[in-house]
């Protein structure tokens, strides 16, 4: 049974590290955030707007703790996720945890794209969103530096490097990729 959970800071690549390291392994993937749409058939958003912070987070703290007792799992956990509760303790007692890290310009380069999709940062220009990434990082990495791997992912510019970081978190964890 594995289960490897994918923590970090939103933009760091949890979700395309994790399905191509969940394929490659022939696990089964979860985002933590695409579980709760479907479960409480309505988007992020719409959540955080009907039921504020507080209301999503307890409803993320249910949601947790159901995808990780799945087994044979790769789990994108939101970027928000392990600074709240007891949520990044009990990660590390349901699996392996890795911190995908990365500094603040290259957060800056994988969110300014994302500007409009992502409500805490839309409309934000460059000053107000690099403030605003300096500024949560440093709130929550100390949550995510729990995990108990650290993986640095600078360099997630293309599915080749995007490769070379799934072998790495499957050398880090000691396992190798299914047949």
């Amino acid at each position: 049974m594995k289960r490897i959970i994918l923590v970090g800071y939103m933009g760091s690549g949890k979700t395309t590290v994790g399905k191509a390291l969940a394929k490659d392994l022939g696990l089964t993937f979860y985002d933590l955030d695409w579980y709760i749409e479907s479960r409480m058939m309505r988007k992020i958003p719409q959540i955080f707007a009907e039921k504020g912070e507080e209301g999503f987070r307890t409803i993320e703290y249910n949601m947790l703790r159901e995808v990780a007792e799945f087994e044979d799992v790769v789990v994108s956990c939101g970027g928000g996720t392990p600074c709240f509760f007891d949520n990044m303790d009990y990660l590390n007692q349901q699996g392996e945890t890795i911190y995908l890290k990365a500094s603040p310009d290259v957060l800056y380069d994988h969110l300014k794209m994302a500007r409009v999709e992502r409500p805490l940062i839309k409309g934000k220009e460059r000053e107000e969103l690099m403030s605003f990434i300096e500024e949560q990082l440093s709130k929550r990495a100390p949550h995510y530096e729990k995990a108990k791997h650290v993986l640095n992912v600078d360099k997630l510019e293309n599915y080749e490097k995007i490769g070379i970081s799934v072998k790495r978190i499957e050398k880090l964890l000691g396992i190798a990729q299914q047949d």
